[in-house]
């Protein structure tokens, strides 16, 4: 019979052996995987790549990798009889062996877009972007659906579309997203019509010795439309 000491050298053993056997792993098929631009330093372990379109700037799982068991606060949906799940910015579907992380389909509705997202500008219209998912806002709906990629985004392997949005914008008497998105849509708008420059065109649309001056017209137009509205721009 083990004594009393024996059995507590037995716990942290246990522990690790429990922790071990708990652990999520992510065992990724290539076939399923999209381009991206590099594998995360830190978070190479767990096999997480960057997606720095647009500047974007955070790790996600790659397509096809399972899981075991869902993060904590996930949102489940469901579309045309198919089952999925929504957490941090990342998409899941029940697989044979846990939840494969996936790609929504377009048509999907959400009320929430995901905690971190890049806002594009492509045709003069914000779009949402996020884990090579685009959102746009739909006002009828009061909400937001998964869409297609726009023509002419940054897609691998194509040329380069339009640039992201430049300006950085703080609500300052705390906008919901829905009024943020009209409030840039108009001020874009209204930008474009006092300086005839559009970021979301080729060289702005100008004449190529009128582009520096006519963005920086741009660029302070909406400041100031932005800033009287209660944002706070950078």
């Amino acid at each position: 019979m083990r004594n009393a000491s024996d059995r507590w050298l037995a716990w942290p053993t246990l522990a690790l052996l429990t922790l071990a056997a708990a652990s999520v792993s992510y065992a990724a098929d290539p076939r399923h995987e999209e381009p991206r631009e590099q594998v995360s330093r830190s978070g190479a372990g767990r096999g997480e790549v960057l997606d720095n379109r647009y500047n974007h700037g955070h790790y996600y799982p790659p397509r096809g990798a399972v899981v075991r068991a869902l993060p904590g606060g996930y949102r489940p949906y469901y579309y045309h009889g198919s089952r999925f799940y929504f957490s941090g910015g990342i998409w899941y579907a029940p697989g044979p062996y846990g939840f494969i992380v996936t790609r929504p389909p377009a048509g999907l509705f959400l009320t929430v877009l995901p905690p971190f997202y890049t806002t594009v500008w492509v045709g003069g219209a914000p779009y949402y972007y996020a884990d090579n998912v685009y959102y746009q806002w739909q006002p009828g709906a009061n909400g937001y659906a998964v869409v297609d990629p726009p023509e002419g985004a940054d897609q691998p392997g194509a040329p380069p579309a339009a640039p992201a949005d430049d300006f950085y914008i703080y609500p300052k008497n705390g906008q919901a997203q829905e009024q943020q998105a009209a409030d840039q849509y108009e001020c874009h708008n209204w930008s474009k019509s006092q300086t005839g420059f559009d970021p979301t065109q080729q060289g702005g649309g100008v004449a190529p010795n009128e582009g520096g001056s006519r963005r920086e017209q741009y660029q302070r137009a909406m400041t100031a439309c932005l800033e009287a509205r209660g944002y706070s721009v950078k």
